[in-house]
């Protein structure tokens, strides 16, 4: 059984299947925000849908940040470093892309064991 939650038109936010939550890649609320901030957000966000699944940061099994600028690498490790669960640093990849919203300056996708 597949599980989606926040179905739309175009795309589920999580999908659930086999214990695991595939996570759609999470964007700011606020755009305005410095990349601290826009981190914090993103973060906030995969917290509450990993709840949603009966999860947490803690049981994350892969991460891939996309930054619009690598030079946001180090404000968005500030964050990071901060959110992180000690001691369930999870496998990460980062990397610069273009994203679909020019004032967007990181997106995340997790997936996550429930």
């Amino acid at each position: 059984m597949i599980q989606r939650f926040d179905v739309g038109a175009r795309l589920s936010e999580m999908a659930v299947h086999n214990g695991v939550a595939y996570l759609a890649g999470q964007v700011p609320e606020d755009a305005s925000q410095d990349i601290r901030g826009q981190t914090a957000q993103v973060l906030a966000a995969i917290d509450a849908l990993l709840a949603r699944a009966g999860s947490d940061k803690s049981r994350i099994l892969m991460a891939q940040i996309y930054l619009a600028d690598l030079a946001d690498f180090a404000g968005m490790n500030q964050a990071w470093d901060a959110w992180v669960a000690a001691g369930h640093a999870p496998p990460r990849a980062t990397v610069q892309a273009a994203l679909a919203k020019p004032d967007w300056k990181i997106e995340v996708v997790v997936t996550a064991a429930c």
